[in-house]
């Protein structure tokens, strides 16, 4: 089946969108954030040159394994200067993960219906007693352009132990068979009309027809479509879904397809630490990540009610079609009206990682201004608190990155011959532990890219260029944009006939 929506009747497409938060603040977010974490690096060295004094050792020559020479210095810091590093660095973490914690628990008490709608007591209150009928899952798979991977796609869905009941291909502006693919799957399309505003533009035209109809215990889950869910998501989700009548959303774990060389395995080794991430957080979620991620009808409901006034957007619409990362936007609007969300460890998927250097330039680049724009149009209120401390890491990172690099680069300019500082090589060694553990679970092939460290920092370095780009794009308001990223076929990819038989299952 196939329909279009979204059409004016004048025929006239929507205008583009304004960027996000078109204020003076929103234009400074980047340079704020970046001068808060310089300060605060500042700060840091400051009271480590007053808490100890400076201790310098002249390099000594020794031979290393009996065979070659080499100069060493054992300089190294002070205890009182070690023990304070690490005092502050254990308090930071703690206060941010205890500031983060009673916002959350606030949030989950709150009896505000304006200011928290989605807020879990409130919710419980509205359904006790109610019985919605069982948990219900509506798929959209918003899709540009996306023949090559859509098959494997849907196939990932329709074999779920527990099938959605509706999957609707949003097919937006194809000029390829998109359309013709989704239709040999006998899933149902939709076609969008008039839409200038990308994936967030075309979603919003079908949610408008879809979510008057949905009840409570409907859901809609928005996968992308180079995105395959792994088995069980949906088994796992229903269930949680219809355990916690206050859960708003669930998010998916990612990981990285296999190919793209080296390049791929950076991609890889990342997604892994993230999940290792959420997994130890308990499934507290960062964002509800666009690859796939499930809402109850009434929280996306609520979003669109709101837009305009306690949140950003146009009244009606579930995403901002200003924000270039609509899926951490929408993770902010939830969170800003209260919703309980969670990425359940069982929820996983597989996900597509960038072919070249450019493309991830590209996508990174989009990531980081979006994130940054997000929280210029949010500005500082107590549920954006955990993406203000996030944001302020990267930033202390990027000038922590820099001046390691810097120090490196002066030191071989300035000596002679090379001096090895035991104590900094045991830091360093300690780091690279860390790296490999982070990404055991992905591998040989993340373990080695992991000890080898050098080419992580190359990759952390090139990361740090890209935030540093949408800083300036953000200052000097240059336009941002989408690159799409065409999918070829794969040796992997499954034929049309073996979609078309799954799906009839």
């Amino acid at each position: 089946m196939s329909s279009k929506v979204g059409e004016h009747a004048s025929g006239v497409a929507d205008p583009a969108p304004q960027p996000a938060g078109a204020g003076a603040f929103a234009r400074l977010i980047g340079l704020v954030i970046f001068g808060l974490a310089a300060f605060a690096g500042f700060v840091l060295l400051a009271a480590a040159r007053a808490v100890g004094p400076q201790v310098e050792v002249a390099p000594t020559e020794g031979l290393l394994l009996g065979l070659w020479k080499v100069m060493y210095a054992t300089e190294a810091p002070s205890v009182r200067v070690a023990v304070a590093a690490v005092a502050l660095a254990a308090l930071l973490a703690m206060g941010v993960a205890l500031i983060e914690l009673r916002i959350a628990n606030r949030s989950r008490r709150s009896t505000d219906a304006h200011a928290d709608p989605l807020a879990p007591k409130l919710v419980m209150a509205r359904t006790s007693g109610v019985f919605s009928g069982p948990v219900t899952v509506t798929v959209l798979i918003p899709a540009h352009n996306e023949e090559a991977s859509l098959p494997q796609t849907i196939a990932s869905l329709v074999g779920q132990g527990h099938p959605p009941e509706r999957i609707i291909v949003v097919a937006d502006n194809c000029t390829d068979s998109t359309v013709e693919v989704a239709r040999r799957a006998s899933v149902e399309v939709v076609e969008s009309v008039g839409n200038a505003h990308k994936k967030a533009g075309a979603l919003n035209q079908v949610l408008r027809r879809l979510l008057p109809a949905q009840g409570d215990n409907d859901t809609v889950m928005i996968v992308d479509a180079d995105t395959r869910l792994d088995d069980g998501f949906l088994e796992a989700a229903v269930a949680r879904f219809t355990a916690d009548r206050g859960l708003m959303a669930i998010g998916g774990l990612f990981y990285g397809e296999d190919g793209a060389g080296v390049l791929g395995q950076f991609q890889r080794n990342e997604y892994s630490r993230y999940s290792r991430d959420i997994r130890r957080r308990r499934g507290r979620v960062f964002v509800l990540t666009g690859t796939a991620s499930v809402f109850r009808s009434a929280a996306l409901r609520a979003v669109a009610q709101s837009r305009g006034s306690s949140i950003p957007g146009a009244q009606g619409d579930v995403y901002d079609t200003a924000a270039l990362t609509e899926d951490n936007e929408l993770t902010i609007a939830l969170k800003s009206l209260g919703a309980l969300m969670i990425s359940p460890s069982q929820c996983t998927v597989v996900t597509e990682v960038m072919p070249s250097w450019r493309a991830l330039w590209n996508q990174r680049l989009r990531w980081q201004r979006g994130a940054l724009e997000n929280l210029g149009a949010y500005g500082l209120r107590p549920k954006t608190f955990r993406y203000w401390a996030q944001q302020l890491g990267i930033g202390y990172g990027v000038i922590a990155l820099a001046g390691y690099v810097a120090l490196i680069v002066l030191t071989l300019l300035s000596v002679i011959s090379w001096v090895w500082f035991p104590f900094w090589m045991g830091l360093g060694l300690l780091f690279a532990v860390e790296r490999v553990i982070t990404v055991w679970a992905g591998g040989w092939r993340a373990r080695l890219l992991a000890a080898a460290l050098l080419p992580e920092l190359v990759f952390a370095s090139f990361l740090d260029v890209v935030y540093l780009k949408g800083v300036m794009d953000i200052l000097f308001g240059r336009r941002a944009g989408w690159k799409h990223v065409t999918n070829l076929p794969s040796a992997e990819a499954i034929d049309d006939d073996t979609v078309t038989a799954v799906s009839h299952r």
